[in-house]
């Protein structure tokens, strides 16, 4: 869990700049981003592939699927969790899933308020559907446009394991 610093000239609710920020730092990443809706609130998305050497050509596709809602609650991010994955597999690029291309999504509820079971289930583990999706749920706290406080699960995954550090590094571009 960090903090981060919002900068520039905020709306007054701190999702909001929260989920501004988000959007300028995917795009200076170089993400496409474009935006849908959950629950009639609006989905920032945000999404690029990568291929490395060291992947031995497999091809990782990245979702950063963002909305605020005024509480975040373990079912609520549960939900959220399951609907970004289910909505990330349709837009993949192609290719054979499973084979030489993974799908790793970052779902994130942001909240002027994150309820302590909400954090501790993000924490806990990756989420996996399918053979190629790999979801790490994201909470963000920002209850003022000054500062936020993230949880996500850092640690490895046995599947998709060889793209952990790639995620990490990416995720705390986007949220740290």
């Amino acid at each position: 869990m960090t903090e981060r610093q919002i900068d520039g000239a905020a709306p007054a609710d701190g999702t909001t700049a929260y989920l501004e920020g988000l959007g300028e730092r995917l795009r200076a990443d170089g993400c496409v981003v474009t935006t849908t809706t959950w629950r009639d609130r609006r989905v920032v998305i945000g999404s690029r592939s990568d291929r490395k050497v060291q992947w031995f050509g497999t091809k990782v596709e990245l979702f950063v699927l963002a909305t605020a809602v005024p509480e975040v609650d373990r079912a609520s991010l549960h939900e959220f969790t399951g609907w970004a994955m289910d909505y990330s597999k349709h837009l993949r690029s192609g290719g054979l899933p499973g084979a030489r291309n993974a799908a790793m999504i970052l779902p994130a509820l942001v909240g002027g308020r994150v309820e302590q079971s909400a954090r501790e289930w993000a924490a806990a583990d990756a989420r996996t559907l399918g053979t190629s999706l790999v979801g790490r749920p994201i909470t963000v706290e920002a209850p003022t446009p000054a500062a936020a406080r993230i949880t996500m699960y850092r640690g490895r995954v046995a599947w998709g394991g060889m793209f952990t550090g790639h995620v990490l590094e990416k995720a705390s571009l986007y949220f740290t």
